[in-house]
């Protein structure tokens, strides 16, 4: 829980603020930027929220921080309403579960209803409030866990909805090693005819990706978009395995279509397939200079 003591001075006057806690994922920010910035090596409010759109997405940023660093000074009154607000959608069937957890460093996870059994891709927090929304959407047949960093409440989800968890063998360890299907090797894995899982090694040895109705891709840590770079990109400081592999990787992957990417950290990308492409070729390129 965020505390007033703490707050940080490069915070605008107003309701809202981020406290010293807060761990820089930057999942605020890209919640909602008009309201939060970087300053420094951490969060802070640089605009109050001024109309309802604004409040709202403020709120759902400070129900997903992974530490509680962000708090407002009025008691909210409005915290059901946001609450009931998660998960966000993002397109007809695939919704931002928010609650981010903080042993995932802020990743984000995501949720894919569909009639044949709904997926949560990644783990978020345990929270009741999105475990309730989560009832109410069909529950979670599979949780779909992209590498060993974004497991978080893993363990909880499948008790309480019975899912079948996914998690390559280069991923488990000790608190993961009762996952139920465990993949192998480099081939591609076709978990549902709309659901194909990519092994893409690299940032760590066994990290897979998601590819839902040819479509949406959900990369974890493997890919993203960077605003500062203004194309697609990997995390070179936060390659944990092999560099050269992620490469190769890259290579693999962008030779399948899609129109968005969905990460685990950094920014999402949406657009038209033949751009979309063009972007991960841009990716390919700037990685070899790397």
């Amino acid at each position: 829980m965020a505390h007033l003591t703490q707050r940080r001075s490069e915070n605008v006057s107003g309701d809202f603020y981020v406290d010293s806690t807060c761990i820089d994922c930057d999942t605020c920010r890209w919640m909602a930027p008009e309201t939060f910035h970087a300053a420094g090596d951490q969060s802070a409010v640089h605009h109050q929220p001024t109309n309802a759109a604004e409040r709202l997405r403020a709120m759902q940023a400070l129900l997903a921080c992974p530490t509680a660093s962000i708090g407002t000074i009025e008691k909210p009154q409005d915290i059901k309403q946001v609450h009931h607000s998660l998960p966000i959608p993002i397109t007809e069937t695939v919704y931002h579960c928010g609650y981010h957890a903080e042993n995932s460093y802020g990743a984000a996870s995501y949720l894919i209803q569909r009639p044949e059994g709904n997926v949560l891709v990644d783990s978020p927090r345990f929270a009741p409030p999105l475990v309730k929304r989560l009832e109410a959407m069909g529950g979670i047949r599979y949780l779909y866990l992209t590498h060993r960093d974004d497991v978080a409440d893993h363990q909880k989800f499948h008790q309480h909805f019975g899912c079948d968890r996914i998690l390559h063998q280069d991923e488990i360890n000790h608190s993961t090693q009762d996952v139920e299907i465990q993949l192998s090797g480099l081939e591609p894995f076709e978990l549902e005819p709309d659901l194909l899982i990519l092994p893409v090694p690299g940032h760590t040895k066994g990290h897979t990706v998601l590819l839902y109705n040819n479509t949406i891709l959900f990369t974890g840590d493997h890919l993203a978009w960077s605003d500062e770079l203004h194309h697609l990109y990997a995390f070179r400081r936060a390659c944990w395995y092999s560099w050269a592999e992620l490469t190769r990787s890259m290579k693999r992957l962008a030779d399948y279509s899609f129109e968005w990417v969905l990460p685990g950290h950094g920014r999402r990308y949406h657009s038209d397939r033949s751009t979309m492409a063009e972007q991960m070729q841009k990716c390919l390129t700037w990685m070899e200079t790397q």
